[in-house]
């Protein structure tokens, strides 16, 4: 019952007149009005249960004044209504009612705000308070009063039929693509975005658009599992190499009467199906599951805040998410799943079993991909690794000896050693003279392993140098690592008489009357330095504590010597293996 056709609007009449003061009523309106619909009017606000009806679906609790300009606002001015939070529930959803069924002009963001605040004010509509009210006022009137509270409660539910029948009216004069984003809205406002328990009108709203868009959305399911099946199928297909005709698997092609198949070669040619096939077809399926959850949201949404999913939103999202594993289990299609995958993410985030799912389908594929990167970088870096070390020359002015040093090892006079083999390399170089004049300068380089090693003598700086190089980068930053990797793990090593740590160095100090003394010194407080042909380190404070290292005659010196000054450039610290954090 609309409130303007409410017999009280009918009659002009109020809820506290009496019998004699509607029948006189009656007699004045019916020379204006329709005589029949004054009649009826009457014999419903006579009759005690019929009475009800137009009681609760009129402004129960509202002087004659009050309800005067109430109505006015309602002719004047709708609008004005939804700021007026003073009213109680039942006259504020009447009055909203009637209000949203005259609307001039609707939009999606005016009808949201409406039906919203219908839905609210109908949530704190109670029988008890409702009954009370009646009663009072029946009390003044004459009527008898109501004593069976299941009857305003069943009124109560005709008003939420009609409350539910003005909504649908309203949401009708909106465009579909307005209809689903208004309601839409609506949902996502009522509750929370799904996070709690909505107004029982807007529940009745969703069933409501749930059942009037199945037809859609069944229709749009079959079209995505065709698409499915279509991409499934197309790895099925080959394509021709000549024209790029593609057909199934074996048959002739159309154009060039060649019969193949997939994975065979013709002139070379591999037959395989192409990305740039798939991609549209991948693309297009998103777009069509976009669409259908266009239209599911608010269902989504809603079937969320009731505690369960959508089922119809599950089926969807298994056929897309069952493409998705297989496209890269079967064919290692990593993209097209972490796109399918993505989607799945975004339009299905309110469908609680397929978020979980597509979670962990999401990390997993990440990961492989960034597994896939790594092996990519490293495979990039071991090529370009490859090249750094690789070089080689001859040695000798008649008889030549070959010196080679690539990934597969370092080659010198006949025999080859294992890169990894390696655990000790020196060298450096020694200037010459005669009576004071210098005469040129020799090189030596020694690698090899606990048992055994290999010199090399060189008398050209060019050779040296490069061989150089490619050792320090084929052994030496090895060597350093292990080093550093051991010192972190509590491992202590020996420099001739010098013992390092991670914390630090312990020297013998030299002393002329008794044994020497051990002492240990920690990386903040020592300095380095090169002299002639050797690598120094000492103290701050004590110029007697000094230990030199020969980098033609001791082992790894050079490698002792990068982590250190790594040590330093970082500015210091207290663990030497500190530098493997960069």
């Amino acid at each position: 019952m609309d409130l303007l056709q409410n017999p009280f609007y009918i009659l002009a009449a109020t809820p506290r007149d009496n019998r004699r003061r509607i029948n006189e009523l009656f007699d004045e309106r019916s020379l204006i009005l329709d005589s029949d619909l004054c009649m009826q009017a009457r014999s419903e606000l006579m009759h005690p249960r019929k009475r009800l009806s137009a009681e609760i679906a009129w402004l129960p609790g509202v002087g004659p004044k009050r309800a005067g300009k109430v109505l006015s606002l309602l002719a004047s001015s709708p609008t004005d209504l939804l700021a007026d939070y003073k009213l109680s529930s039942i006259i504020r959803a009447n009055l909203l009612a009637a209000g949203l069924a005259r609307l001039s002009e609707h939009n999606p963001n005016d009808v949201t705000e409406w039906i919203l605040e219908i839905a609210w004010a109908f949530e704190n509509i109670y029988p008890e308070e409702l009954n009370v009210i009646i009663n009072e006022e029946r009390v003044v009137s004459g009527f008898p009063e109501v004593s069976d509270l299941s009857a305003v409660e069943a009124e109560i539910q005709e008003r939420r039929n009609h409350y539910r029948k003005v909504i649908k009216s309203a949401l009708d004069n909106l465009s579909p693509k307005e209809l689903v984003e208004a309601v839409t809205a609506i949902v996502a406002f009522a509750t929370d975005d799904g996070d709690k328990q909505g107004p029982i009108l807007i529940d009745d709203l969703v069933d409501s658009y749930e059942s009037e868009a199945q037809a859609f959305l069944e229709k749009e399911e079959e079209n995505i599992k065709a698409l499915v099946e279509k991409i499934r199928n197309i790895f099925k297909w080959v394509q021709c190499p000549k024209c790029g005709h593609i057909q199934p698997d074996g048959e002739e092609c159309h154009k060039c009467q060649i019969i193949f198949r997939k994975y065979a070669k013709i002139n070379n040619v591999d037959i395989s199906i192409s990305d740039k096939i798939i991609a549209p077809m991948i693309s297009q399926l998103i777009q069509v599951v976009k669409n259908w959850d266009n239209v599911a949201q608010p269902i989504q949404v809603s079937t969320k805040s009731r505690g369960s999913d959508h089922i119809a939103s599950r089926r969807v999202a298994k056929l897309v998410r069952d493409l998705a594993i297989d496209l890269f289990n079967e064919h290692g299609k990593l993209e097209f799943s972490q796109q399918l995958t993505n989607m799945l993410q975004e339009v299905f985030a309110e469908v609680g079993e397929v978020a979980e799912l597509t979670l962990e389908d999401a990390n997993t594929l990440d990961e492989i991909a960034e597994q896939r990167e790594r092996r990519f970088e490293e495979a990039k870096n071991r090529e370009q690794w490859c090249r750094e070390i690789t070089y080689e020359a001859e040695v000798g002015f008649i008889f030549k000896d070959k010196l080679s040093i690539s990934p597969e090892g370092i080659e010198w006079k006949g025999r080859r050693w294992d890169l990894d083999s390696i655990t000790r390399i020196r060298w450096g170089g020694t200037q010459h003279s005669f009576n004071g004049v210098p005469t040129g300068t020799s090189y030596s380089i020694l690698f090899g392993n606990e048992a055994e090693y290999s010199a090399i003598e060189l008398k050209r700086q060019d050779i040296y140098t490069n061989f150089v190089d490619r050792l320090w980068r084929a052994v030496g930053v090895r060597l350093l690592v292990e080093y550093l990797k051991g010192l972190s793990d509590g491992k202590k090593y020996r420099f001739g008489s010098a013992v390092f740590s991670d914390h630090g160095m312990g020297v013998e100090r030299k002393e002329q009357s008794s044994d020497n003394e051990q002492v240990f010194w920690r990386w903040n407080d020592l300095v380095i330095w090169n002299d002639a042909g050797v690598f120094c380190i000492g103290t701050k404070e004590d110029k007697k504590l000094l230990a030199t290292f020969s980098y033609q005659y001791a082992d790894n010196i050079h490698v002792l010597e990068a982590a250190i000054r790594m040590l330093w450039k970082r500015g210091g610290g207290d663990r030497l293996s500190s530098v493997l954090k960069e």
